[in-house]
């Protein structure tokens, strides 16, 4: 099992340390959520930043809300961090449910799950250099022999699919290569099952990876402390008191990688809402080992 780091949205100044420290523990994935109308840097072009200060870990975003963006544009976008990082970029992606989101972009809460359906399908066909509309090739070569060569050497950015509900899972067969399972141990088994039932029934060959997350808290008594203040803040939409809160005991965090471990998941993602990066080395003991990251679904890194 692999594990990443999901980065903390309050001081976006010190990611280069936390991103520079995490690849020196050895840690496999960069993970940075995405919202608009929230005090958070921009996920796309934070991983940007935090690709040219790093090598070997992936870039990966937990989730990108998707119907918030022009899709052409998010396919240049992505289409060139995962080049320009050497193909360590994966996209995660989701609809987002925050309405003051949508109102920020001017894009309808209605229809969010079709309007996601139709950008992943764009997305694809964009990265393959195929015409959509009226729109000219984004990515294709010029003439007929070089785009032929390019065609059979291109690799599309990964994509994992981010969600709860029925349609967020049933898309993670048909446009995805994973999960990602923001869901404790306790309920997450039934959603990873039925990603994988409907992988086996769509006939797709191998099966899908599974991202999980859990918030993470550990050090000193202030860190803690600044991870459940900053945790509140971004929950309070939600008027659930204590929800997504921090574990923050070694034997707590150790139970749910193991619980994960349990469930097949390929990876889990330590989110962090603290800004200290001394919490990255402190989090590098719970991996039972550091190793390089593996390769999946036929892509390097």
């Amino acid at each position: 099992m692999e594990f990443g780091l999901g980065l903390p949205i309050g001081a976006p100044e010190r990611l280069l340390d936390w991103a520079r420290a995490a690849e020196a523990c050895g840690f496999d994935t960069l993970a940075l959520l995405d919202r608009l109308a929230f005090d958070n840097p921009e996920p796309l072009t934070a991983l940007a930043v935090l690709a040219g200060a790093t090598s070997r870990i992936r870039l990966q975003t937990e989730v990108l809300l998707g119907p918030l963006r022009q899709t052409a544009l998010l396919a240049k976008q992505v289409a060139t961090l995962d080049r320009m990082s050497g193909g360590r970029f994966v996209l995660g992606i989701g609809i987002g449910g925050r309405e003051d989101d949508h109102a920020a972009a001017g894009t309808p809460m209605t229809g969010r799950g079709r309007a996601l359906d139709d950008q992943l399908a764009a997305l694809k066909q964009i990265w393959d250099g195929d015409v959509i509309g009226p729109r000219p090739r984004l990515f294709a070569a010029q003439d007929t022999a070089s785009a032929s060569a390019s065609r059979s050497t291109r690799r599309a950015p990964a994509i994992l699919i981010g969600g709860f509900a029925p349609a967020a899972l049933r898309r993670v067969a048909r446009h995805a290569d994973g999960f990602i399972c923001a869901a404790p141990a306790s309920w997450a088994g039934g959603l990873i099952r039925t990603v994988r039932e409907q992988w086996a029934e769509a006939g797709r060959p191998g099966a899908p990876r599974i991202v999980c997350q859990v918030n993470v808290a550990v050090g000193a008594p202030e860190t803690v402390a600044d991870a459940r203040r900053a945790i509140a803040g971004y929950y309070a939409f939600t008027g659930r008191e204590g929800w997504g809160a921090p574990l923050t005991e070694p034997a707590q965090i150790a139970e749910a990688v193991a619980d994960y471990a349990e469930l097949g998941a390929d990876e889990v993602v330590f989110y962090c809402y603290a800004a200290d990066p001394a919490q990255v080395e402190a989090l590098a003991q719970f991996p039972a080992s550091r190793s390089a990251p593996v390769n999946w679904a036929g892509r390097p890194g």
